[in-house]
């Protein structure tokens, strides 16, 4: 299995929402961040299950939150470059392919 690198961005994408969710609810935000665990264990597994989009970017949705793990899979490595939501600036994070 290729190992799994997420962007710093993205990491602090992740910890914003699960900082958000946990302030509306106690629990929630980890159960968030216990959710992208889950769907990184997913892609690390199956890299190839989620179709190719934008910028040759893969897309994985989360089932509870409206968020998605937008990733690229490289020669040995899968790159995480973004954990976005859903209804909120789409591609914002182009950028960070560079």
């Amino acid at each position: 299995m290729k190992r799994i690198i997420v962007h710093s961005e993205a990491e602090l994408e992740l910890w914003e929402a699960v900082e958000y969710y946990e302030t509306k609810y106690v629990g929630l935000g980890l159960d968030l961040e216990q959710e992208v665990s889950r769907a990184l264990v997913n892609i690390q597994e199956a890299p190839k299950k989620w179709s190719t989009r934008r910028y040759g970017t893969r897309c994985r949705l989360l089932a509870r939150f409206p968020y998605a793990i937008y990733y690229l899979e490289l020669q040995d490595i899968i790159w995480v470059v973004a954990v976005a939501h859903t209804s909120r600036r789409p591609y914002y994070w182009r950028k960070r392919l560079k």
